[in-house]
């Protein structure tokens, strides 16, 4: 321990000042975060109804589709979208290819989680709502659909954090985030280990709040569906 130099561990003077510069990639970071995440959500409910479905057109391509997004790391997705398909012609800037990559790979995860809450409401409500004569689709969305909210909304949350904290991988196909930034100064200075101490705590911060938001919704979901 008296060989650890600790004035090298953190520098709270370059913290400060760098923290501005850091912080003009905080917009790439949410936007990659939440626009992902909306898109995630809607691609997420289509395959886990495809993938519950009793038909197998719908069942096999969902259940194909959503293995193998679980199942593959986002880095490999985001450098198949970046640097892969330039090769047959398909260029995307490293913005597009992020979010189309979070989109896509988040929409395995949630897609999941749907199926498991919409499977979670009592089947009973189906067979009540078919003998008042709603059909499947008004049925889905009157009935099962907010019921199946309140459950997912925990894991759902938990897909959103994920968002947050792995966007920093959009870093590796140049996109100016937070975290890029926080390379860059860490480069040019020569402490690495002060930026990526400053970017945790940014991190952490951004998490904390979506954290806090994550308890307010599950309470006015809870009061919804007394």
């Amino acid at each position: 321990m008296e060989n650890i130099q600790w004035q090298y561990l953190f520098n709270p003077s370059l913290a400060i000042e760098s923290l501005p510069y850091v912080l003009e990639g905080l917009w790439y970071t949410l936007f990659i975060s939440f626009v992902s995440m909306a898109f995630g959500l809607v691609l997420g409910l289509f395959l886990a109804l495809g993938r519950g479905s009793a038909n197998w057109l719908l069942r096999l391509p969902s259940s194909l589709y959503i293995s193998f997004m679980r199942g593959v790391p986002i880095l490999v997705i985001l450098f198949i979208l970046y640097f892969g398909f330039p090769v047959i012609g398909i260029e995307f800037t490293a913005l597009q290819a992020a979010v189309i990559g979070f989109s896509l790979n988040s929409a395995a995860y949630i897609a999941e989680i749907n199926r498991s809450a919409i499977n979670a409401v009592d089947r009973g409500q189906w067979e009540a709502s078919a003998s008042l004569g709603l059909t499947y689709w008004q049925t889905l969305r009157s009935i099962i659909l907010p019921q199946a909210v309140r459950i997912a909304l925990p894991p759902l949350s938990n897909v959103m954090l994920d968002l947050i904290k792995a966007s920093s991988l959009a870093a590796m196909i140049t996109v100016p985030e937070i975290f890029q930034h926080a390379k860059i100064v860490g480069g040019r200075e020569l402490d690495y280990m002060t930026m990526y101490i400053l970017i945790a705590l940014i991190y952490w911060a951004i998490c904390s709040v979506v954290a806090v938001l994550q308890r307010y919704l599950e309470k006015r979901a809870a009061v919804f569906m007394k």
